[in-house]
């Protein structure tokens, strides 16, 4: 039987821990922040600064806030008493001086930015981890239903302008494209991102109760899928001021569509090691993008 000399089992020692370091460099730790707001401002923000103490802990990198991180009142009018014009406000300095505090990369959910003509755009913030904006969102599909088997009803649109352009931008899981909630519905927002270059999806969400139940774990992953690329989806979960239930379940999925983490439907944080490595293997290997014929 012939027995493999020092020197090859050295080499291949080796080898195994230059890939292992390989894979350990092209991994990203990231969390998806579950919270439960309410119309305490300073509440929520103090809430939000405890669960991103513990992702530091974790080693996160880069950490997403739900939507309406900061502020979740009896009505969407309310958010109007809040908004902040663009670059300045109590929220969008807390972004950036946690974002530098903990040397973290933040997705600022969403606050209410003004717009003008007494309505707010719901604008998503990046924020990188010495607390610099490098991107703003403004959400683009707003939320003007009546929930199917319930009395719940919103009509988004009475107060919020909606954004007009899809944003990407570089990060630390490469180019990050920014999605918000009710867009999570509109696989085309998701393609335009794609052609941007997207390698990864940040979603703040706040899906209601009922919604979440039917469909919030399934779009997900069908996005995922859709452009083989991660999906960490971050989201408002338990009941709010006015009674409004909102569903939880924040997750990490992978580019494959699989569940990597998961919250329930409590306050937490959902962390995962992302290998963006493997992301790009995934997309050679299953060429799918490569086979689109619009």
């Amino acid at each position: 039987m012939h027995r493999p000399s020092r020197a090859s089992l050295l080499f291949l020692q080796a080898t195994m821990a230059v890939e292992k370091a390989a894979k350990r460099a092209s991994t990203v730790i990231v969390a998806a922040v579950q919270m439960s707001s309410g119309s305490d401002v300073a509440g929520n923000l103090a809430e939000a600064e405890r669960l991103l103490g513990s992702a530091a802990q974790s080693g996160v990198t880069l950490a997403v806030l739900p939507e309406n991180f900061a502020f979740m009142g009896k009505t969407d009018a309310e958010r109007l008493k809040i908004a902040e014009p663009s670059g300045d406000g109590q929220i969008q300095r807390w972004l950036t001086s946690t974002a530098k505090k903990f040397g973290m990369w933040l997705v600022g959910g969403t606050i209410p930015v003004t717009a003008g003509s007494g309505r707010c755009y719901s604008s998503c913030f990046v924020v990188d981890a010495a607390g610099k904006v490098v991107a703003r969102y403004d959400k683009r599909h707003l939320f003007d239903v009546v929930v199917p088997g319930s009395t719940e009803s919103y009509r988004e649109s009475t107060n919020t302008v909606a954004g007009e352009e899809i944003v990407v931008c570089d990060s630390p899981l490469g180019v990050l494209g920014l999605g918000v909630c009710y867009d999570l519905r509109f696989p085309e927002h998701f393609r335009s991102m794609l052609e941007a270059g997207m390698q990864a999806v940040a979603l703040p969400a706040a899906f209601t109760r009922p919604t979440g139940d039917a469909h919030w774990e399934v779009l997900i992953r069908a996005r995922a899928v859709e452009n083989l690329c991660p999906v960490i989806a971050a989201a408002q979960c338990g009941r709010h001021a006015g009674g409004r239930e909102t569903w939880g379940h924040s997750m990490v999925v992978d580019a494959w569509g699989q569940v990597i983490v998961a919250c329930a439907d409590e306050p937490g944080i959902a962390v995962a090691g992302l290998d963006m490595q493997a992301v790009q293997k995934i997309r050679t290997q299953f060429p799918a993008l490569r086979h689109r014929n619009p």
